[in-house]
């Protein structure tokens, strides 16, 4: 072999041990189950030939239509596109924390593993291509923190569910009516308040707003956030209280 074959050579193997080395997104997390997916429910929950309904962990998708209840806006895109991506493909669940819900949901990431198509980290696709919104909860966050960059850039490019109306973020000091269930909102800190809500460590004002931030135990560092911090909020809203359950919840952007 000449001098150019050895350092060929040389330099595959390099390019080769840093594709291994390349960090795993999901290298924290249990690897679990196989499947393939028969059924997709909605934009973040599917069914596999097992049997096992699966929950994809660190994202809300828009509900469907339930009883007297319709479908939120973009339910049917969302779904759309996670039957698009996932249908009939091979997946493997990865835990990240807690794994059954109650109603005996799965709550994973899922990966796909076939040749039908390229390998896709499934809750991180949704919320890059606009399917759906980064939601953290405490018990499942392992490795969420992922989520927020594609979100934001899916945002910024007005993808999916962002180029609608509904899901718009608006300001605290001017929020539509009606504001509850899951929300975003964009807003200033405020003083820090005292609560005696079961499960709560503090509320956050908001500046110009009826809206406070209701912090979680499990997010109680966030109530040392200075005043007139910009902050983005997400979480449940009801009774004008917006429950911070995990730091992530809570992206700072600044001081005002």
């Amino acid at each position: 072999m000449g001098l150019c074959g050895v350092w060929r050579g040389l330099f595959g193997a390099l390019l080769l041990l840093a594709a291994c080395s390349r960090a795993d997104p999901l290298a924290g997390t249990q690897p679990g189950e196989h499947g393939r997916v028969v059924r997709v429910i909605d934009g973040d929950a599917l069914v596999l030939d097992t049997g096992q309904s699966v929950r994809l962990i660190g994202i809300e998708a828009p509900a469907g239509p339930y009883k007297d209840r319709e479908g939120a806006p973009f339910y049917t895109e969302s779904k759309r596109m996670l039957e698009d991506m996932a249908l009939g493909r091979e997946v493997q669940l990865f835990y990240a924390g807690l794994t059954r819900d109650r109603y005996d949901r799965a709550l994973a990431h899922v990966m796909t593993t076939d040749a039908l198509g390229p390998d896709l980290w499934l809750n991180r696709e949704m919320v890059a291509r606009g399917g759906a919104r980064v939601r953290v909860y405490p018990d499942t966050a392992g490795a969420n923190e992922l989520l927020l960059a594609p979100e934001a850039e899916a945002r910024d490019a007005k993808l999916g569910l962002w180029k609608t109306k509904a899901y718009r973020i608006p300001a605290a000091s001017n929020l539509p009516e009606p504001f509850d269930k899951f929300q975003l909102v964009e807003g200033v800190t405020g003083e820090r308040l005292s609560t005696d809500e079961q499960g709560a460590s503090c509320e956050l004002a908001l500046a110009d707003s009826a809206l406070t931030l209701e912090i979680q135990i499990s997010a109680a560092a966030l109530c040392q956030t200075p005043v007139g911090t910009a902050v983005r909020a997400r979480g449940y809203v009801y009774k004008g209280k917006l429950e911070i359950a995990h730091p992530l919840n809570l992206e700072m952007l600044g001081r005002d």
